[in-house]
């Protein structure tokens, strides 16, 4: 789990997210709270079509919430004369499916957001790419292109990608679901490192012995809603909602 938390240091806080389709047919958020201390690792744990990716996407207004507040480091994301752009740049975001640029290379695919959004230098940005790739073993791979690299390999440099830009957060959507079980490990084992690193992490995931492992506190949705938030092993050993129980007795 994560150290170092200030229990104050509130960073994120969602404040009654509601998220509608086709005019309200579909509630795909309903009214939804939850808040992540800066270092807190938070774990998004719940059936499919639940809304958890909606929630994370939300964030950082990839998803436009219908009502409701996200606050980021005291700004309301949701307020429209707010320039999302500059918050996005510190929340690192990581995808089911990589999202890679197939005709860059590795290295290309790591440096083009520093050096076009000109917070970094050519040199500076390469620099910090090489230093990532050397942390994650893929030293060797900086000029090969993503079809040359297996889905493990494509993942971790998905995350590498979003950590050139020294995010203050980082938002993991089902990083591990795309991948051949043989894979997954080394994915989980670099977010791990990451949370050694006390880097405040909010993670969409089916993996639940990783989620308990690493997340200071795990939210379970289901059918648009946050049903429970608690601890590892209260919310596992001690599910309260019967919706939770049921999801965990199929999981686990």
């Amino acid at each position: 789990m994560a150290t170092n938390i200030d229990n104050n240091a509130v960073l994120i806080e969602v404040q009654n997210l509601r998220k509608e389709y086709n005019g309200g047919e579909v509630v795909a958020l309903d009214n939804c709270s939850m808040s992540v201390r800066r270092g807190e690792v938070v774990s998004i744990i719940g059936p499919s079509g639940s809304g958890k990716s909606t929630l994370l996407r939300s964030l950082n207004l990839l998803e436009t919430p219908t009502s409701g507040r996200i606050i980021f480091d005291g700004v309301d994301l949701a307020d429209k004369k707010v320039d999302i752009n500059l918050h996005r740049r510190r929340m690192g975001m990581v995808f089911q499916h990589f999202n890679l640029f197939p005709h860059k290379t590795v290295l290309q695919n790591i440096t083009i957001a520093p050096i076009n959004l000109k917070i970094m230098t050519k040199e500076e940005a390469e620099a910090k790419a090489m230093q990532l790739l050397e942390r994650i073993g893929l030293k060797d791979k900086a000029n090969e292109y993503p079809a040359m690299l297996s889905g493990g390999q494509k993942q971790r440099i998905a995350i590498v990608r979003a950590l050139a830009m020294n995010p203050e957060v980082m938002l993991f959507d089902e990083p591990t679901s795309a991948l051949d079980p043989e894979m997954v490990g080394e994915v989980l084992d670099l977010m791990h490192s990451l949370v050694m690193d006390n880097m405040t992490m909010v993670i969409v995931t089916h993996e639940m012995g990783f989620a308990r492992k690493v997340a200071d506190k795990v939210v379970f949705m289901a059918e648009g809603s946050i049903l429970e938030v608690n601890t590892p092993d209260e919310l596992f050993d001690n599910p309260q909602d019967p919706r939770l129980k049921d999801f965990l007795s199929k999981v686990i």
